[in-house]
């Protein structure tokens, strides 16, 4: 399960990328990209939200600039499987950046080794408050209802640096409770389990 929960966080943070260009034909119009985008947010937070998606060309554009503070990467229309995902505008610059390496042809953990030297060095910023994320990844998105069906849920805290001894949270997960991923990392975070 720790595995799978690790690749659904590398996605969200890869988001959409400029080398994974879908064919024009492929890419959804950008009120459908939009509709699928905001989902995983609570409903109080989706009208608001700015979207990232693809454009007619399948390069990432933005599709919606919002006023809300939470940014939504749209579904790769040529992804293996149904992803989007929100997060806290203060993430930005750290999922912006995962993206531009990937891009340039950087992969795996050396996308985190960069990113955590430029933090250490002060060229990469991190939010100073916890920061949210909201994921479905795997199902089907329904266009005409406008919802996903058979998509798993996740949702993280971002707490950089933050360990279990600075939360009170377990460093591995235990059941249902919430527990602390990358304790002591740029990437930490609060796993909550679905459903709490």
């Amino acid at each position: 399960m720790k595995s799978r929960i690790a690749t659904a966080l590398m996605l969200a943070s890869a988001g959409p990328l400029a080398s994974q260009a879908a064919a024009p034909s492929t890419t959804p119009p950008a009120e459908q990209q939009i509709a699928a985008a905001v989902l995983s947010l609570p409903p109080s937070l989706r009208a608001d939200a700015s979207v990232l998606g693809y454009g007619a060309d399948g390069k990432m554009v933005s599709l919606r600039k919002g006023s809300g503070g939470m940014i939504c990467l749209a579904n790769n229309p040529q992804g293996e499987q149904f992803h989007v995902a929100c997060y806290h505008e203060s993430m930005e610059p750290f999922m912006a950046r995962g993206r531009s390496l990937r891009a340039s042809g950087v992969t795996g953990g050396q996308v985190d080794s960069v990113r955590f030297r430029e933090i250490k060095e002060g060229k990469l910023s991190l939010p100073t408050n916890p920061a949210a994320l909201y994921q479905l990844f795997g199902g089907t998105f329904d266009p005409v209802k406008n919802e996903v069906t058979g998509a798993r849920a996740l949702y993280v805290v971002y707490i950089p640096q933050a360990t279990g001894a600075s939360t009170g949270l377990a460093e591995k997960p235990t059941g249902s409770l919430p527990w602390i991923m990358w304790p002591g990392t740029p990437k930490a975070h609060i796993m909550f389990t679905p459903g709490m």
